[in-house]
């Protein structure tokens, strides 16, 4: 690769690493064409990415990013997985590892948070961005809905007991 080449990849590797909510380090030794395809897919539809980059190049990017720590993890075949939604590239990464046994999670980060291996998939288990906004909104509408139920419950009961009282006189 030419130097020139090579400083692009560097500069396009050290933008990604800082604007990154997570970043997930893996073996993919062994892994086919069509694995490697179906993986990117699955990264792609999650809002994440899965890129190969040379070691050397992939540890000069990460410095000076907040992610610096994670260096050590780029030895032998790694890919990295990134995804801005702090959850989203560690949830695919494992899932796909639980499928297949190819794919080996080595670590990652979450913002400046360097993880072990266990951290990631910690990490996978946490609901995402998206789910936590729609629990939020659920938890803020739930009391409305309640305090709604109760204001009618009142109002309901009072209509019950005129309509027995008008039954009973017409009868």
């Amino acid at each position: 690769m030419e130097k020139a080449k090579k400083a692009e990849v560097v500069e396009d590797l050290n933008t990604v690493f800082s604007k990154a909510g997570s970043v997930v380090v893996a073996h993919y030794s062994g892994m086919t064409v069509a694995q490697m395809s179906d993986l990117r897919a699955r990264m792609g539809a999650a809002g994440a990415s899965f890129r190969v980059a040379k070691n050397r190049l992939a540890v000069r990017a990460l410095k000076g990013t907040p992610i610096e720590g994670i260096s050590h993890l780029f030895k032998g075949p790694t890919g990295i997985a990134v995804s801005d939604d702090p959850v989203a590239a560690s949830k695919v990464a494992a899932a796909y590892a639980k499928d297949n046994d190819k794919l080996v999670i080595l670590g990652g980060s979450v913002g400046a948070t360097a993880l072990d291996a266990n951290g990631v998939k910690a990490l996978a288990t946490l609901p995402s961005l998206d789910e936590l906004r729609g629990k939020i909104v659920g938890l803020l509408v739930a009391p409305a809905t309640k305090i709604a139920g109760i204001v009618q419950a009142p109002a309901g009961q009072l209509a019950r007991v005129i309509g027995a009282y008008s039954q009973k006189d017409a009868a």
